[in-house]
């Protein structure tokens, strides 16, 4: 067993999550994301994209108190979960096909935009860390076409080479961005989170590929990865909010 494994099976948050019946540690990573931030507040639809195995669909679920719709989007296949406010889409977000049956399952607008999404690792850091911050890029432009002028975005980044650049472009979408690293989110880990609200109403989106109105990459590795995997970052500083 590689020992990142073994590690995260003798942990807090796993042992934690395997207690109170959440699929994955990172349900604790939005637990403690929303208790200081409270984006769920009368949010009563919710988009979850790289959303397998499913901790963050439960999170969600839970806190719109079982009205309003929760959708997960993944590559992978989210086994059912016994809640009538959650939906499921197996299928690419870069196809557009799946990004139009993403915003009619919605019929007007998102009151929150979550982002977990991360293509498989290659062990190549630079490559790796365009892949990240291209899928949350994809994010950034869904958001565009769902998102509520009030809402609120959630989304995961790797501190590498293209951070900075990606920061420039979601402080270019939303008035307000933090930039946060939860407590259940291991400080060997090199992801953080951004929280974002408000779209602006004069907003400036990526310079990247386009086709049919949303983002979309033929080339793009299929499936989620564990953000734990990556190389190890520790910095107190980045809870800070981005003026």
């Amino acid at each position: 067993m590689p020992r990142w494994i073994h590690e995260r099976k003798t942990e807090y948050y796993y042992q934690k999550a395997k207690e109170e019946g959440y699929r994955s540690r990172a349900s604790y990573k939005l637990k403690q994301l929303d208790k200081e931030y409270q984006f769920f507040k009368n949010a009563k639809k919710v988009l979850d994209l790289g959303a397998a195995p499913g901790g963050w669909l439960q999170v969600a679920s839970e806190s719109i108190k079982g009205e309003g719709l929760v959708l997960g989007v993944d590559l992978k296949e989210i086994d059912p979960l016994d809640s009538e406010n959650v939906e499921t889409i197996q299928g690419d977000v870069t196809d557009p096909e799946i990004q139009n049956e993403i915003i009619a399952k919605f019929e007007g607008k998102a009151d929150l935009i979550l982002s977990d999404m991360a293509p498989n690792v290659t062990g190549i850091w630079e490559l790796d860390d365009i892949k990240q911050i291209y899928l949350a890029r994809i994010a950034l432009m869904i958001a565009d076409k769902i998102l509520k002028k009030d809402g609120w975005m959630i989304v995961k980044v790797f501190m590498g080479p293209e951070h900075d650049s990606y920061i420039k472009d979601i402080r270019n979408i939303f008035e307000k961005v933090h930039i946060v690293k939860p407590k259940a989110s291991r400080k060997s880990s090199a992801e953080i989170y951004l929280v974002a609200k408000n779209l602006k109403e004069k907003r400036n989106l990526p310079k990247i590929a386009i086709k049919n109105e949303l983002l979309i990459n033929e080339e793009e590795e299929k499936g989620p990865i564990p953000g734990d995997q990556l190389p190890e970052f520790d910095d107190d500083k980045t809870s800070k909010p981005i003026r």
